[in-house]
């Protein structure tokens, strides 16, 4: 089964909800829960009385999950009008939900896919969005493959039920190719919160992302963190992209050596 989570204290989570019903064909089974079936896969949509990223225990009555979507505000400092996809879990300590240390397992094909709905809908609509992978952050940190539609980043944006509307079919998207897209999986290291050159990467070549340890998080891995990141990979990782520079120089030897222990070939982009 895939689960999409909602949020009632969210307001763009809410209106992500509202548009997957409004054009998708599900049923309501409970007070908080709709159902309906996506090429033969059991969806559920569950709308929940906390923070997303506090949702640590939300697999725990639900057996044989596959893939769980969390639809989500954004905020950032600069709020700039953004869509953008991520996996959830804690390189460090858990500041913000979840486990420290302890990642989610990321479904690379599946946030591709909605990353590329994301910019494909943003282009044809001509919104004034930018489209972007975010690094590895925040809780909760699950057992299960799980990533992060998120729309963003001031209240204004949180209200746009057009930039909603794309989340939500870029959500549907990921259920609907969960595990036929068939993209080499890739882990990113460097580089700012919002890669833009791992989001261009991804949208014209033949590679997924999955986790990406940002610049700011590169002096801190070590390498029972870089083999985690590697294995909560849902697909086999092939190899990592370095955003070159946008790492620290006193961190590039580290990071180089920690890739050659767990032998991971790299490409510096």
């Amino acid at each position: 089964m895939i689960l999409i989570a909602a949020s009632t204290k969210d307001l763009a989570s809410v209106n992500i909800a509202k548009k997957i019903l409004d054009n998708y064909p599900f049923k309501q089974i409970k007070e908080t829960v709709y159902s309906t079936e996506v090429s033969g896969q059991k969806v559920e949509l569950v709308m929940l009385d906390e923070e997303l990223v506090y949702a640590q225990n939300i697999i725990a009555s639900c057996s044989s999950l596959d893939l769980v979507i969390f639809i989500s505000r954004h905020s950032s400092l600069s709020g700039t009008p953004t869509l953008s996809v991520h996996t959830p879990g804690n390189l460090g300590a858990a500041d913000l939900g979840g486990i420290t240390r302890k990642v989610s397992i990321a479904p690379a094909n599946a946030m591709k896919a909605a990353l590329n709905t994301m910019a494909q809908l943003v282009e044809e609509k001509h919104l004034n969005y930018k489209v972007s992978y975010e690094c590895t952050h925040h809780g909760p940190s699950l057992d299960v493959p799980a990533m992060f539609a998120e729309l963003g980043s001031t209240s204004k944006e949180w209200k746009d039920l057009e930039a909603a509307e794309v989340v939500a079919h870029a959500a549907m998207k990921a259920v609907a190719d969960f595990d036929k897209q068939t993209s080499k999986a890739v882990l990113g290291i460097g580089g700012p919160h919002y890669n833009e050159k791992f989001t261009r990467m991804a949208l014209e070549e033949d590679i997924a992302f999955g986790h990406i340890v940002p610049k700011y998080a590169a002096s801190k891995i070590d390498e029972a963190v870089l083999r985690h990141c590697i294995e909560r990979t849902l697909e086999k990782v092939k190899f990592a992209v370095l955003d070159w520079k946008g790492i620290k120089g006193e961190d590039k030897p580290n990071v180089v050596e920690l890739l050659n222990k767990v032998g991971l070939e790299f490409q510096k982009v």
